[in-house]
């Protein structure tokens, strides 16, 4: 069902957020967003103005997008092991699972809806999702958290910092991906693959 939960956008925001058109349209338009490295938390209003995103502030403003377009507006938590947790926002399309997302890494952003539940959504980040020293360190994933809970706190159009989303998610349960065995065995990224998944990557600290 459509959202009409959009009372604090313009008029002209509403009309660029729509034609978007699609969860691959609001990729693109993440894409092409420079790299957010400072430490903020903007709303997804404050995004579409200030024109720059980190994996935070992406994922969220992904999710206010698709709610736009009809969608629930959902995210959920990718729980690493010495490396940052990245939160992408997810959505279904007949019964399978697709993804938007901010990275500041090639393969961490986009899944097409091809997947049958959330732990295969979670996986298919798993081989490139490694920190500077070469290490795979995505563990756990969260389950789907519905960012309607946060409305009364105008979550998509405020402009103070939305910190309150992402402790949320620190407070959260999450659910392992490997057991103990599998995490003692794992190997390193190869130099190749770290090479592709770093193309365009803006440095300053190790983020997703």
């Amino acid at each position: 069902m459509r959202s009409t939960d959009h009372s604090d956008f313009t008029s002209s925001e509403l009309r660029h957020l729509r034609a978007l058109k699609t969860p691959a349209g609001v990729q693109k338009f993440l894409d092409d967003l420079p790299y957010n490295l400072s430490f903020t938390a903007r709303s997804p209003k404050k995004v579409l103005h200030d024109h720059t995103a980190s994996c935070l502030e992406g994922g969220i403003f992904g999710a206010a997008a698709l709610r736009i377009l009809g969608f629930p507006p959902l995210i959920f938590d990718l729980e690493a092991e010495q490396d940052t947790d990245h939160v992408v926002a997810v959505f279904k399309v007949r019964a399978h699972w697709g993804a938007v997302a901010k990275s500041n890494f090639t393969g961490c952003r986009y899944r097409e809806p091809v997947y049958r539940s959330l732990r295969e959504l979670a996986m298919s980040y798993f081989n490139i999702y490694f920190n500077l020293r070469g290490e795979r360190t995505l563990r756990r994933y969260s389950r789907p958290v519905n960012l309607a809970r946060f409305d009364h706190l105008s979550w998509m159009t405020t402009e103070k910092p939305i910190w309150f989303v992402a402790e949320y998610l620190c407070e959260i349960s999450h659910i392992s991906l490997l057991t103990p065995a599998m995490e003692r065995n794992l190997t390193r990224v190869d130099r190749r693959t770290v090479r592709a998944e770093m193309v365009g990557h803006r440095k300053k600290s190790a983020v997703r």
